[in-house]
C-alpha cells in the first residue's frame, strides 16, 4: 500500500478520505466508458469530515484512462477539500499492457500525446507527480524481479505484440 509509505516518509499524516463500498468491483475493468465513471460514483464515497478545509495528498497506483481520478478529485472538492496533489506510484501508461491492464486501444490512455501539466489540468489537481521510470527500475532492481515489462511505460516489450488488441470475446456476447 503505497499511502502508507508515502505518509511515513513525508511524515504527513495519513487518513482516509473515502468509505469504499466492497460491493463495487474493479472499475478499470467495465467494457464501457459510461460503465466506468457510473461505478466510481457509487464505489467511493468521500468521509467529508476528514476532507473538508483541508489540503490534500492524493497517491494512487497509476492513471490509465483518467476516468477514476478525475471523479476522485471532483469528489473530493465538492466534499470541501481545498487543495489536492496528486502522486502516482508509476510511470505514465504510454502503451497498451498486454499483460493484465484492460486497454485495448493506445489512444484510450490519457497520457498519449499530453503534458503531465495538461493532464494535471484535464483531471482537476492542484499538482501531479508520477513515479520515474528510473526509480521504478530502481525498484524492481532492489526486490530482485525477474523478467520485469516495462512495455506499458514505455512502449518497449518483451516479446513482440499487435498494434492493437480485440475486447475479450465474453465480453463482446454481453
Amino acid at each position: 500500500m503505497q499511502h502508507f509509505g508515502y505518509s511515513k516518509q513525508s511524515k504527513i499524516p495519513y487518513d482516509m478520505a473515502f468509505i469504499k463500498s466492497k460491493y463495487i468491483g474493479r472499475t478499470f475493468i467495465q467494457s464501457t466508458q459510461n460503465k466506468r465513471r457510473k461505478q466510481v460514483l457509487l464505489k467511493l464515497n468521500p468521509i467529508k469530515e476528514t476532507v473538508n478545509g483541508k489540503r490534500i495528498i492524493l497517491v494512487d497506483d497509476s492513471i490509465v484512462r483518467g476516468n477514476t481520478i478525475t471523479r476522485l478529485i471532483k469528489t473530493l472538492r465538492r466534499a470541501g477539500a481545498k487543495e489536492i496533489h496528486l502522486r502516482i506510484a508509476s510511470p505514465e501508461f504510454l502503451g497498451i499492457c498486454y499483460f493484465g491492464t484492460d486497454v485495448a486501444k493506445k489512444d484510450e490512455l490519457i497520457a498519449i500525446n499530453k503534458t503531465k501539466e495538461e493532464i494535471r489540468k484535464e483531471i482537476g489537481a492542484d499538482s501531479l507527480e508520477y513515479l520515474s521510470m528510473e526509480n521504478l527500475r530502481k525498484i524492481a532492481e532492489a526486490s530482485n524481479a525477474k523478467g520485469f515489462c516495462e512495455g506499458c511505460f514505455t512502449g518497449k516489450y518483451p516479446i513482440e505484440v499487435p498494434d492493437e488488441i480485440e475486447k475479450d470475446t465474453f465480453e463482446k456476447v454481453f
